[in-house]
């Protein structure tokens, strides 16, 4: 069975060198009364125990067994149970919650580490507790204090989780045309009746209670997107005191049968006059929905680095032991009857890009969970609104190309394996399957560029996106800059299509759609670089120190001289236009 170990050494180094997160948690107030680098380091070797030693052994066993549905009532896998007890025991589910209500009040920055570790350990375990992180954000945001005090201390404690319950039968990303209603009370309160789809933990057996996020519509709601309110439906009703009483009207009707995270609940809904409680306001739900989507979408974005990482770690051990042929320049273990896979190029170009990838998508994650970080807690109203800015930007490029190019890795994985990829046994398969629907929830990956290239990147003029060249260029200005030139002209290139494609889409609307993937993967290369130019700025003056530093150097160097190209090729495809796209009719498909 596969090991999964925490990549630590590389985590520290991307948190306290490359972006030297404790000076920065120093500076902002709340964060510095809550954590220092010693205590980050400790989390981050407490949360490498838990996700290695006590939820990736249930990794392989979850899928075979995988969730099951009967009369109603789902039942996880043997042994989440008890290793769900464990996890919320140590506070995990609160880690970056707001400690007036029971959470650990972590940065961003720490919490998307932990969280990569926990994909790569288990998905589908990792979901059932990310779908509880992401709920306590949207409550704690836009809830009353009544809701909040009521429901956020046991859900950061992990006795309650939480659910997102937006898609419908025949609503899938169109959410204007949902169908559940909300009918007020006299008490206040509204009685929830639809049916929901796709429910990630809808209905388990790991918690007391499930709190669900329900997005329904008045009686008087106008039509479309702006008619949608946002409800908070528990499972079960909770007394005056806190205390559970009766069950509420909601049910589950069955769960799906996936290709993978089978050990993930996937539910089918149904709220039949079930008591709910609004959340924010009136006809305003899917605003204080997209704070836990925004959250669930960066979540499930690191959910592609995670099992990149464990492929790679695979990869790279079987690499290292299997004998296969000789290579190119001649035996290199000529006591043996064949020299490691290791030795051939081809082998090396798909453990290269693996690495390069991951740890540079491990960067940008820690980035993005900085400008989180800075949105939240900074003082200085331009560097709030900066940070905010980058976040809305990036949050679609983190969703999309960390989930893209993990899927690729992923397979880059099980291709090492030759067959024994392709066998159960050795978890490469798992990998490719588990980490395929990463990019299809929390908005597809297709609807992730066009709400780059269309809302955050044209529908502003550029201006977000000069922002963030312009950090970009600014950390290039001196000269000893590793890549400066390669890094720069990436940027040039960018800038340029963005230019073009802001001019063509003025007559033509189609452009937008045509171009938005490969948009967005030109700019996660550029960003990737910019990632890489950073680490190797640190790992160039230390790389006397140890090898971890001249392995980061030769890495960098591969992703410069054979990744970074790839958007010559994806700035070709932009500028071919949309017109090849509607060369044929609807009948010669």
């Amino acid at each position: 069975m596969p090991e999964f170990n925490a990549p630590l050494r590389d985590l520290h180094f991307v948190l306290h060198e490359v972006f030297q997160a404790p000076s920065l948690w120093a500076r902002l107030p709340v964060l510095a009364e809550a954590v220092d680098a010693e205590t980050a380091s400790a989390i981050l070797e407490e949360a490498a125990k838990v996700t290695g030693q006590l939820i990736a052994p249930l990794n392989r066993t979850g899928d075979e067994e995988g969730a099951r549905w009967q009369d109603g009532q789902v039942t996880t896998p043997s042994g989440f149970r008890e290793a769900y007890a464990t996890y919320i025991n140590g506070g995990w589910v609160g880690l970056s919650g707001n400690p007036q209500y029971g959470g650990m009040g972590m940065p961003k920055m720490l919490a998307v580490q932990f969280e990569e570790m926990l994909y790569a350990a288990n998905s589908s375990f990792a979901l059932y507790s990310a779908l509880s992180a992401g709920a306590c954000l949207a409550i704690d945001a836009h809830a009353s204090e009544e809701l909040k005090s009521t429901f956020l201390p046991p859900m950061y404690a992990g006795r309650w989780a939480g659910s997102m319950c937006l898609t419908e039968a025949h609503a899938g990303t169109d959410l204007g045309l949902i169908r559940t209603r909300a009918e007020p009370q006299a008490d206040g309160s509204y009685r929830i009746s639809g049916s929901k789809i796709f429910i990630t933990g809808g209905e388990q057996d790991l918690t007391e209670n499930i709190i669900h996020l329900v997005l329904a519509k008045l009686p008087d709601a106008p039509s479309g997107p702006k008619g949608i309110s946002l409800f908070l439906v528990p499972k079960k009703l909770v007394n005056a005191d806190g205390s559970l009483g009766a069950s509420n009207a909601v049910s589950c009707g069955s769960i799906e049968h996936k290709m993978g995270i089978k050990a993930s609940s996937t539910c089918v809904m149904n709220f039949d006059g079930a008591s709910g409680y609004l959340v924010g306001e009136a006809n305003r739900g899917l605003a204080a929905m997209f704070t836990m989507m925004n959250y669930e979408r960066l979540s499930i974005g690191l959910q592609g680095i995670g099992c990149a990482e464990a492929s790679y770690q695979n990869a790279v051990s079987y690499a290292r032991e299997r004998l296969q042929s000789r290579a190119p320049g001649g035996p290199q273990e000529p006591d043996k009857s064949a020299d490691p896979i290791i030795v051939h190029p081809d082998v090396r170009r798909m453990l290269l890009s693996m690495k390069a990838m991951t740890e540079g998508g491990r960067a940008f994650a820690s980035y993005v969970g900085q400008q989180l970080d800075l949105s939240k807690f900074a003082e200085d109203a331009e560097e709030k609104r900066n940070a905010e800015a980058l976040v809305a930007l990036l949050t679609p490029v983190a969703k999309a190309f960390f989930t893209d190019t993990g899927l690729d890795s992923c397979v880059h994985g099980q291709q090492v394996f030759g067959g024994h990829g392709y066998i159960r046994e050795w978890g490469q398969e798992q990998l490719v399957r588990d980490v395929r629907i990463a990019q299809i929830y929390e908005g597809t990956n297709g609807i992730q560029a066009l709400d780059l290239l269309g809302r955050k990147v044209l529908g502003n003029g550029g201006t977000t996106l000069r922002l963030f060249t312009g950090e970009i260029r600014a950390f290039a200005a001196p000269a000893e800059t590793p890549y400066r030139n390669d890094l720069l002209a990436a940027t040039e290139r960018l800038e340029a299509v963005s230019d073009w494609l802001m001019d063509q889409a003025k007559d033509n609307p189609t452009e937008v759609g045509a171009a938005s993937v490969e948009y967005l993967h030109l700019l996660g290369y550029v960003a990737y670089a910019y990632m890489w130019a950073r680490m190797a700025a640190v790992a160039q003056a230390k790389a006397e120190a140890d090898d971890f530093y001249t392995a980061k150097l030769a890495t960098a160097a591969f992703y410069f001289s054979r990744l970074l190209p790839r958007t010559l090729g994806l700035e070709a495809c932009i500028r071919a236009g949309s017109a090849p796209l509607f060369g044929l009719s609807a009948e010669q498909f």
